[in-house]
């Protein structure tokens, strides 16, 4: 593992220093002097200050020799903890929403506190109410991240970007505090408004958030060619940028589950023994984290200025690529359209009278190419999806009808991030090195796949647990909305950790699909061109809270296990036909990932 590295030598390689900084290196990279082959091939790259002093492999090499990633640097980790901190204050502010929504101001009560033997509550508004606000924020945090990712390429640049959001969001939990306030929450009209304006803006934050994060941190790490290493055992290795972009997202994906879990604990609780209020209050207090280390590492930053329209020439380099493709069969423009030669017309060097507008490189189009077929990928999450929100609304409200022995339904969801933390490391020291090392290409697309997998067994134990909660519940099917000649609920014997194999499941589905995504998203995209293709990767999510409300009227009594059942059953044939429609990219894998980077705003020929 290139872990074993002396920490000199990583602090070194994550601050892409000369590379005699490396020379004595146990690890360091081979001389150049190494072979006459190695010195051919290295010829063929120009110096650019991040890859001088490296051998590259040769194409046997490439097919022999084992892979291994690079340094994670510095930076990256300063970035993964403001997001660390924008995860918490919105998980732990969200967590509490389906209580609020859905459940009754307790009787007497000013700040909608259960304490131990009650239900935290607040609108009162019921199941569906819950389902369809929920749902509508999810959709509305994954669509506003296409309006942050064009600013940002063409006017602002992620870093600045990240800063306007950093100030809408925190107004949006600021409203949020608002609506618990005593005084606004016993007024049930006035707390709705409060809470859906702050909604709106703290989803607002978010989505300008989101967009410009997620390519900032893996853009920390600079190289992106293939280059031999030997380590300290002797053995000659490659390092693979795409295997570190990989660890970069793993590690970024756990610092968010560290701040979701803690959020959603603390949170939890805190609503249920203090108030809404206090859950809204302490995630904002924690968001002011985001700022402060925002303006501290403003200059260790590496950034990408923005560089103007690059939206307007890639849907450009499309429609000329399209052109006499156009047929009524859609069998024949299926095929014209995916043709091997779909691109080669539109690039530069291969016009005779060249268009003004292609002030880009032949490189460029190959890269756009590549972004086009990731957005293709992306177009299934959204199936994916749909199981992966059961977690944001059902699985909170099944719990609530399970025996919780005094604790706050909601936690379970801490099951989730839980899960992740434990896993994430497993699966990045123990896990696939031990398939890398067996010769086994567990790649991007096969992860995806699995997560599909993982995604709808965990539908398939909600739906089962569902029906045997119907089977014991004192009103049998209708669970949610047993209560005793008190209005206290009655709920089902069945203990509430049985919830445990749902989430768990969702979270090894997570480890496959979700942080695969964004990885798939970075490295697919041009550079001038990530955040955009990463808000659409997130947008995904939107579509799928958009799909899910037509799933809202099986989201009550006593349709949950058709729900979950329907869940799974999308999810399972959705992961058969991905892997039939990914297959020929997956064989493809190598050669996108070692694209030469095209230049734009130029003219090249």
């Amino acid at each position: 593992m290139a872990a074993h590295t002396p920490a000199k030598d990583a602090i070194a390689i994550a601050e892409y220093g000369p590379s005699e900084k490396l020379k004595d290196s146990p690890t360091s990279p081979v001389d150049v002097s190494d072979s006459h082959s190695h010195e051919k091939l290295d010829a063929e790259y120009e110096l650019d200050g991040i890859h001088d002093g490296l051998v590259f492999p040769t194409e046997e090499e490439r097919m022999t020799l084992r892979r291994v990633s690079d340094f994670i640097p510095w930076n990256a980790y300063l970035i993964a903890i403001v997001e660390l901190a924008e995860r918490f204050s919105f998980y732990g502010s969200s967590v509490v929403f389906t209580n609020f929504i859905q459940q009754p101001l307790p009787r007497g009560s000013h700040t909608g506190a259960g304490f131990k033997h009650g239900q935290s509550g607040a609108l009162g508004l019921g199941q569906q109410a819950s389902t369809g606000l929920t749902t509508f924020y999810q959709f509305w945090c994954y669509v506003t991240p296409l309006l942050g990712a064009y600013i940002a390429d063409t006017y602002l640049g992620r870093f600045n970007t990240i800063c306007i959001a950093v100030i809408i969001a925190l107004l949006g939990h600021i409203i949020l505090i608002v609506s618990a306030v005593p005084g606004v929450i016993e007024h049930s009209h006035n707390s709705v408004a409060a809470f859906s304006i702050g909604l709106i803006v703290t989803g607002l934050g978010t989505g300008l958030f989101k967009s410009n994060i997620s390519p900032l941190v893996a853009e920390q790490y600079r190289r992106t060619k293939l280059f031999i290493r030997i380590e300290k055992s002797g053995e000659r290795v490659i390092v693979d940028p795409a295997y570190t972009v990989s660890r970069v997202y793993m590690y970024f994906y756990l610092f968010i589950n560290i701040g979701a879990l803690v959020g959603q604990i603390g949170m939890t609780y805190s609503e249920k023994y203090v108030g809404f209020y206090l859950a809204y209050t302490l995630p904002t207090a924690i968001f002011l984290v985001c700022p402060l280390i925002l303006f501290l590492g403003r200059n260790r930053y590496i950034r990408s200025p923005p560089q103007g329209s690059v939206l307007t020439a890639a849907l450009r380099i499309w429609r000329y690529a399209a052109r006499g493709r156009w047929t009524w069969n859609p069998v024949k423009l299926v095929k014209n359209m995916t043709a091997d030669d779909f691109w080669e017309s539109a690039k530069p060097s291969k016009q005779v009278a060249k268009p003004k507008w292609m002030t880009f490189d032949d490189q460029w189009v190959d890269e756009v190419k590549r972004g086009f077929a990731a957005c293709g990928v992306f177009c299934w999450y959204p199936i994916y999806w749909l199981t992966y929100n059961q977690l944001n609304n059902n699985l909170t409200s099944q719990a609530a009808t399970m025996t919780t022995n005094g604790v706050p339904n909601d936690v379970l969801s801490n099951l989730d991030p839980l899960a992740l933390i434990i896993f994430i490391p497993i699966f990045d020291i123990i896990l696939y090195p031990a398939l890398r090392r067996f010769g086994i290409n567990f790649s991007q697309l096969k992860k995806i796949t699995t997560g599909f997998v993982t995604g709808t067994m965990a539908m398939i134990w909600a739906a089962v647990l569902q029906h045997y909660i119907y089977k014991t519940n004192p009103c049998g099917y209708h669970a949610a909305t047993c209560v005793d000649a008190d209005q206290n609920p009655l709920v089902s014997p069945l203990n509430v950790w049985i919830q445990t194999g749902s989430y768990v499941l969702v979270a090894f589905s997570e480890i496959f699909a979700s942080i695969t995504g964004l990885e798939y998203a970075f490295t697919k995209a041009p550079k001038n061109m990530r955040s955009l293709v990463m808000a659409i990767y997130l947008f995904t999510s939107a579509l799928a809270a958009a799909v899910g409300e037509a799933f809202v009227t099986l989201s009550i009594d006593p349709l949950l296990v058709w729900n979950y059942g329907v869940m799974a059953t999308i999810a399972g044939i959705s992961g058969v036909l991905f892997w039939i429609h990914v297959r020929s990219l997956d064989a493809r894998e190598d050669e996108f990932n070692n694209l030469s980077e095209g230049r734009f705003g130029v003219d090249m020929y």
